[in-house]
This record gives structure tokens, sequence and C-alpha cells, in this order.
């Protein structure tokens, strides 16, 4: 009896979770490339005027993100972007993505990325 319980718990012997229904939860092959060589790591100097920072996070899953750009003066052009995340792994790559997205775009631009 002890046997049975200890396999129950462990998952042993029992049918793999497809062949129970269930599916496992896979992550797309650039989100995982983007977690496992995160882009853009790193933080930019805050007394620079041409750096920009937003922190946010989600208290709920305790991710928290901080995110820098460096923007030119006279085009109003990202010329650099970097990020800080502390969280999980989907966290981390969304991070990378954000700072891929928004270098050489124009202000104006990556104000209509939303977090959907």
């Amino acid at each position: 009896m002890l046997k049975q319980v200890g396999n129950r718990v462990l998952g042993l012997g029992q049918r793999s979770s497809v062949a129970r229904g269930v599916l496992p939860r896979l992550y797309h092959e650039r989100v995982v490339d983007h977690y496992n060589n995160p882009r853009n790591v790193g933080s930019f100097d805050k007394n620079d005027p041409t750096v920009g920072t937003g922190l946010v996070g989600a208290p709920a899953c305790g991710d928290v993100m901080k995110l820098q750009i460096k923007v030119d003066d006279k085009t109003g052009k990202i010329t650099d972007a970097c990020f800080k995340t502390f969280g999980c792994g989907s966290a981390i790559a969304s991070s990378s993505v954000a700072t891929e997205w928004v270098k050489g775009k124009q202000m104006e631009e990556v104000l209509s990325i939303k977090n959907t």
C-alpha cells in the first residue's frame, strides 16, 4: 500500500499526461531563445539626460522589470534599450523582446505597444 501511494505521488507507473488528455505547457522556440540568450541585459547611467527608466511589477506572481531607453534629443528616436528583470522565464523573455522591438523606433511608434 505504501509503495502504491509513493508511486502515485511520484507519478511512477501512471499514464503520461498526454495519454490522460492533458497537454504539457510548451513555450514557442523564440520565447525559449530569448530566455536562454536574453538580449540587452543591463542598465544605463540614470543621471544621463537621454535615458528614460520605467519600472513595472506584478506583485501577484513576483515579476519586476526595469526597462531603460536612450533617446536621441534631435530625432526622438530610441537609440538603445536595456532591461533587468526578476521573475519567471516568460517575464525575462518578454523583457528581452521588448528591448529588441523599441530600438531604432520613434517614441510615437512605441507608445502603441500594448501588453496583450
